[in-house]
């Protein structure tokens, strides 16, 4: 009897654990994400929290910008009159990337203008001359018009976000994601997919003759290169940021 009742434990106790979801997920949801992630995931953080390790400025430029602040690595804003206030620059991953997903964290001031680029080289004389731009924008409260592809989640200058689309305002985390594998490309924001594109087809052909991109023939061209935080004179910031190799 008690080895019958002990198997009927056992019994059920299977029974519910195969009945618990399974967790959709390959990594951490971005509030819980912590550095370092385990190797065993296939993740690799890319921001200890704590130093510049493992990033470094765009082409070694004089740079008075990029400091790491309360966990995450913090933009400055334009401060005018203040000495070194003009010698800013991107902050670009020491190693290069391929096919990957990337995800971030990221908060921005208001009226802030900033992004993230990727596939960046280091051969011509700006980050934008080479990778694609998923951007960072204070949709609310950024003064003056904007188009539909200079809003956050956008790729900058080609498209307008197509999914739903919940940014949080100015000073709260949102979470973004890219996905580059091969032409194919994704953005995600706040665990939404909000836009897809692929890169050299007519489409994207005929938006990009149609932009300034069309005066930088190596654009969206590069198969590998660098992961690329903007300066572009506004306050922001950047924490949890994790890659993996697809």
């Amino acid at each position: 009897m008690k080895s019958f009742c002990l198997l009927m434990v056992q019994l059920l106790l299977f029974t519910a654990c195969s009945r618990q979801p399974r967790n959709q997920e390959s990594f951490p949801k971005h509030d819980s994400i912590s550095t370092p992630v385990v190797a065993s995931t296939g993740w690799k953080s890319l921001f200890d929290g704590k130093t510049l390790n493992g990033w470094r400025i765009f082409k070694n430029r004089p740079n008075n910008t990029w400091e790491v602040k309360d966990g995450a690595l913090h933009c400055r804003p334009v401060v005018e009159g203040v000495k070194g206030a003009d010698e800013r620059s991107d902050l670009i991953s020491t190693e290069t990337y391929s096919n990957f997903e990337l995800v971030f964290d990221f908060k921005f001031a208001s009226e802030t203008n900033s992004g993230v680029m990727f596939r960046v080289s280091e051969e011509l004389d700006q980050p934008y001359h080479t990778g694609p731009e998923y951007q960072i924008l204070d949709d609310l409260g950024y003064p003056g018009k904007v188009s539909e592809m200079q809003l956050t989640g956008a790729t900058f200058g080609l498209y307008g976000t197509t999914g739903t689309k919940k940014l949080h305002p100015a000073g709260e985390w949102n979470n973004g994601k890219i996905v580059a594998k091969g032409k194919h490309i994704e953005h995600w924001l706040n665990g939404d997919k909000i836009l897809e594109y692929e890169i050299g087809s007519p489409d994207w052909v005929k938006r990009r003759d149609a932009s300034k991109w069309k005066e930088f023939p190596r654009f969206s061209a590069e198969d590998n290169g660098h992961i690329d935080l903007q300066d572009h004179g506004s306050e922001i910031w950047f924490r949890n940021i994790l890659i993996r190799n697809l």
